[in-house]
């Protein structure tokens, strides 16, 4: 009975009523974080559809290198912090003026943290809420004007963590949490042909799980005990891309995620213990 309803549950959930789909030939792309992994790869998945893309990114010449690598479309890098309101309100003009009008803008740029809150200095959680919520709020803030009038869409890539707890990640869980509240909000006060959709991996194999904050602030390297589960950047990027032509409010991925949204839902308490003992180790000394 309950494995029924899960079921049913994940059906409505990731493949819900039909809708048109949304043709994305010749459609303009921005994407943040473009230099990283996952941004990298989106915007050749993207390009592969036939769009125009520019690649933002803090680190422009991971920003250019990722632009090259676009083999359909126009593709162009600009250099962006997405915490500074002014530059990203300066990048995305920058973006249309080099590829036209917004159509689609993905939020992806982002950073974690592993540290108990005990052992986190303030100043990390600030700076993940800040490049990953505030972040994504700026860019919107500038592109929607464009994207409403082009009937367009926004992604924003959240986490599991955006709809579970998450040990060791208290900033990281919040910044995904706070996504989740001010995305699905502003998808009821859009028109309704603009799409609002949240996508929601579990462990992905880039940087951002190689290359994290310690609670002091300083680079802390993940344990590489779960990359043997985590899907490469191809793979989610070519889901997401699927979930914006198939006009998706939310995209949960992977069989981990589809397994925490739903236990969480129905079990939070067996969720929990779970999940902490299955994290627990990475703080054992």
């Amino acid at each position: 009975m309950v494995t029924n309803y899960i079921i049913q549950l994940h059906i409505w959930a990731n493949y819900g009523p039909r809708m048109a789909k949304r043709k994305l030939e010749g459609k303009n792309v921005v994407i943040t974080g473009g230099g990283g992994g996952l941004g990298a790869a989106l915007g050749r998945e993207f390009g592969y559809s036939g769009c125009n893309v520019a690649m933002l990114d803090i680190d422009y010449p991971a920003a250019v290198l990722a632009a090259d690598r676009v083999e359909r479309g126009e593709a162009t890098a600009i250099e962006c912090d997405v915490t500074d309101y002014a530059a990203c309100a300066d990048a995305i003009r920058l973006a249309e003026d080099r590829i036209g009008p917004i159509d689609i803008l993905v939020n992806n740029a982002g950073i974690s943290h592993r540290s108990t809150f005990a052992e986190t200095e303030v100043a990390v959680i600030e700076r993940v809420m800040d490049v990953n919520f505030w972040g994504a709020v700026y860019c919107t803030k500038v592109a929607l004007p464009s994207i409403v009038a082009r009937r367009g869409a926004i992604v924003v890539i959240s986490s599991t963590a955006g709809f579970a707890p998450l040990l060791g990640r208290t900033g990281y869980a919040a910044s995904k949490h706070a996504l989740h509240g001010f995305f699905g909000t502003l998808r009821t006060e859009v028109p309704k042909e603009v799409d609002v959709m949240l996508a929601a991996p579990s462990f992905i194999d880039t940087n951002l799980r190689r290359n994290t904050l310690g609670g002091d602030g300083q680079t802390a390297s993940l344990s590489e005990s779960r990359d043997g589960n985590a899907a490469s950047a191809e793979d989610v990027a070519e889901r997401i891309v699927w979930g914006v032509e198939r006009r998706r409010s939310t995209l949960v991925l992977g069989n981990v995620g589809r397994v925490t949204r739903y236990l969480n839902a129905l079990a939070p308490g067996v969720y929990e213990r779970m999940m902490a003992r299955s994290l627990r180790s990475e703080f054992d000394r």
